[in-house]
């Protein structure tokens, strides 16, 4: 069997229609697949954006309500400022100063018409005495009470007598007022009779000015006059 014979000008047409053929075979896979990757992560990408988004809206709300905390110290009451006085004050000093001195007491000299001391009713005088040194701040207690503690009528060897012994009184303040010393005194007067009365008054108000430096004195006796209690006996 006789093959055909390739003439040189089938052998370049055959190779033209093969090049041809590389040429216009079928299209390689588009790149636009992979290319839209990329677009597709970009349009994923803006998923977290919008999520960012909402986390940046509500950020500004937390420092805003911290800000807010430190206003609650500087809105305490003021109840919570101290009232009480500076430590560094001290309170005014009160009172007389402390000292050691006889008392001075009045006592009765009777029938002595002013000879010794003060004229008193029934013809009969006031006498000084003192007692030994005492310590004290305010005299007027001191020396009343030391009269009012006496229950002796008669006065050691000195003649002089005491017509408050049987009474039954307690000093419970007296207050000093320019020239005028007023005491105070609870309880009752005993006296052995009307020749007491302006002794035992005496013997009150003399020793109260003397221990206060007074010229005149006031008695109250359970809150009344001494007049006026002694008005009944």
């Amino acid at each position: 069997m006789t093959r055909p014979r390739l003439t040189a000008l089938s052998v370049l047409g055959l190779s033209g229609l093969m090049v041809l053929t590389g040429c216009f075979g079928p299209p390689s896979p588009s790149p636009t697949t992979s290319s839209a990757a990329p677009s597709a992560s970009a349009g994923t990408s803006t998923s977290p954006s919008t999520t960012a988004g909402a986390t940046t809206t509500a950020t500004p709300t937390t420092p805003g309500s911290t800000s807010a905390a430190p206003t609650t110290p500087a809105a305490a009451p003021p109840s919570s400022v101290p009232t009480s006085p500076p430590p560094t004050q001290e309170p005014a000093p009160t009172g007389l100063p402390e000292q050691v001195a006889p008392l001075t007491v009045y006592y009765v000299a009777v029938g002595d018409n002013g000879v010794s001391g003060p004229m008193i009713g029934c013809g009969d005088s006031l006498v000084a005495t003192t007692t030994a040194p005492v310590r004290f701040t305010d005299q007027v207690g001191p020396s009343v009470g030391t009269l009012l503690a006496n229950k002796s009528r008669d006065v050691g060897l000195s003649g002089l007598i005491n017509a408050l012994y049987q009474s039954n009184l307690t000093y419970l303040g007296g207050e000093l007022n320019g020239s005028t010393i007023s005491i105070w005194l609870s309880g009752q007067f005993m006296l052995g009779g009307v020749c007491d009365v302006p002794r035992a008054k005496a013997q009150l108000e003399y020793t109260a000015m003397a221990a206060s430096g007074a010229t005149n004195a006031q008695v109250f006796v359970n809150g009344r006059p001494i007049d006026e209690v002694l008005s009944l006996k």
